[in-house]
């Protein structure tokens, strides 16, 4: 997986290819699709959400360069894959997911793996206030708009990496970094899938 879908299609950072070596993905499937685990493409997780490609992963976290004393927070936990790799790569990993279920599942799959990873439940829009302030806030589902509440959680150096696009149309994998002004300001690594960011500061479930 990683020389073939990672290393070919451009990802650089040894660290973020060391971390994804390590991560048993099989292990974040769903029971019965274990042989597909390593395939470049993203899989269905239940509720409606996906476990992303490798290469998408790698891609947002080489992005994000988040360092071994880096404070992590991972919006849609999912099946806890991309926070598992987060959790190689940084000091302190929060990931919050919104379906009680899958978050459920997802930390007790960490936890069996021996991630330290807090797993939260509740509206990933609005972030996590009690796990403030975050050195890098990354997100696996696309926003209307950059959410109100993620840069009062992010230190002055922090970098967000989230898709931003409505779904079903035009969504691009954005990095948001301060400029000299001190304001967020967002560069776009290309077109992207996800699944929508949905809560009070995102969109609604029925967009």
């Amino acid at each position: 997986m990683v020389e073939e879908q990672l290393v070919r299609r451009g990802i650089e950072d040894q660290r973020v290819l060391d971390a994804m070596r390590r991560v048993p993905r099989h292990e974040f499937v769903p029971e019965g699709s274990e042989r597909y685990a390593y395939e470049d493409h993203p899989m269905p997780i239940g509720d409606g959400q996906t476990i992303s490609q490798p290469f998408i992963v790698a891609l947002m976290l080489e992005a994000a360069r988040i360092g071994p004393e880096d404070s992590v927070l991972d919006v849609g936990t999912g099946s806890g894959y991309a926070a598992a790799v987060a959790a190689e790569l940084g000091h302190r990993v929060v990931s919050i997911e919104r379906h009680p279920e899958l978050a459920v599942t997802a930390a007790a799959t960490l936890e069996a793996l021996g991630y330290r990873v807090n797993v939260v439940t509740g509206d990933g829009t609005l972030g996590w206030p009690a796990g403030a302030p975050y050195d890098v806030i990354i997100a696996a589902a696309t926003g209307p708009t950059l959410p109100r509440a993620w840069p009062e959680q992010l230190t002055r150096e922090g970098r967000i990496v989230m898709p931003v696009g409505r779904p079903g149309g035009a969504q691009h994998l954005t990095v948001f970094e301060r400029g000299a002004d001190g304001d967020l300001h967002g560069r776009s690594l290309g077109a992207v899938t996800f699944v929508p960011l949905v809560g009070d500061d995102g969109w609604r479930d029925r967009e």
